[in-house]
């Protein structure tokens, strides 16, 4: 039998060709960080607080925006201690948390997604009965479903990738823990954890992706039928904001799990987007352009600002 010692802690090598910017890195980051948990929590406490938002289509919107708290908060603090120079390293333990919650996230936004464009379908292909299908019922499961569907996902790579025996070295040339930077580190053969991880991830995103894409096909089936130009201006414009956002996740899963060969530096600059930079963005995205989201969150400002006015 073969006679490992395993690591105990891994050493987060952090972002390449960054010396000298750890600084300037750290301000940048912590600033997208904070407008990504202020930005999604305000549009969360939005949605909750005001009725003219409690619809199908702004009830999946406020568990983007939890989606959008959690997502950045696995991976986000502890790169920034380590760029304000203190430990770089993490524990197995910890290692392994980020792994299964950073995995767990992902499947469920793309699940999360792909329920989003179907509620888009059933609003632009089906008005007349949009209610009725979309009901509360209805909503409800699809979001425990997504929930619990991205937690399998994360739990089956998380147990692959750990099962295996880590004896040093302990480098990960990353900024957080992930998929391909740890398997290198394994000290037994890899190939059955990479084909496995490399389906899994492969076919959660394909089939995701193929749905979303079908959906998509429908509506613009659907809008290209209605008479009037405005008509179609409004269900483009609602369909938009879901449609820019799907090319800002799928692209990085694309580029850093579904290529054949890795490229440090590359996958390094489409993680810190994925990581950090679209869920600051999705606010922005979402809701500063949606005049309800808009009209809700000027009122509540107002009531919190003038509560003699309620």
């Amino acid at each position: 039998m073969n006679n490992y010692t395993s690591v105990k802690e891994f050493i987060l090598l952090g972002l390449p060709h960054t010396e000298g910017l750890e600084n300037m890195i750290f301000v940048l980051f912590l600033a997208f960080y904070l407008f990504a948990l202020l930005g999604n929590l305000l549009i969360f406490v939005t949605i909750l607080a005001s009725s003219s938002l409690h619809t199908p289509m702004y009830f999946f919107l406020g568990n983007l925006s939890v989606f959008d708290i959690f997502f950045p908060s696995v991976n986000s603090p502890k790169m920034m201690v380590s760029l304000a120079g203190r430990s770089r390293t993490i524990s197995y333990q910890g290692c392994a948390s980020q792994v299964f919650f950073y995995h767990t996230l992902g499947g469920t936004e793309c699940f999360l997604y792909t329920v989003m464009a179907y509620d888009r379908f059933v609003a632009i292909c089906h008005p007349m009965r949009y209610t009725v299908i979309m009901n509360q019922r209805v909503c409800t499961s699809l979001t425990v479903c997504t929930w619990l569907g991205g937690c399998v996902h994360g739990s089956i790579l998380t147990f692959l990738i750990f099962k295996l025996p880590y004896c040093g070295p302990n480098e990960v040339d990353s900024f957080f823990c992930d998929i391909p930077v740890v398997l290198s580190l394994a000290c037994a053969d890899t190939s059955l954890a990479q084909m496995v991880s490399f389906t899994n991830i492969g076919v959660v995103a394909l089939v995701c992706f193929l749905l979303i894409l079908l959906s998509y096909t429908c509506i613009v089936l659907s809008i290209l039928r209605i008479r009037s130009s405005e008509g179609r201006r409004r269900a483009f414009s609602t369909c938009s904001a879901h449609l820019t956002s799907i090319l800002l996740v799928y692209g990085p899963v694309i580029l850093v799990y579904l290529r054949p060969a890795s490229i440090l530096w590359l996958d390094s600059v489409v993680q810190v987007l994925n990581n950090v930079i679209t869920p600051s963005l999705n606010p922005l995205i979402y809701s500063l352009r949606n005049k309800d989201v808009k009209v809700a969150l000027r009122k509540m400002v107002t009531q919190m600002a003038h509560p003699s006015l309620l």
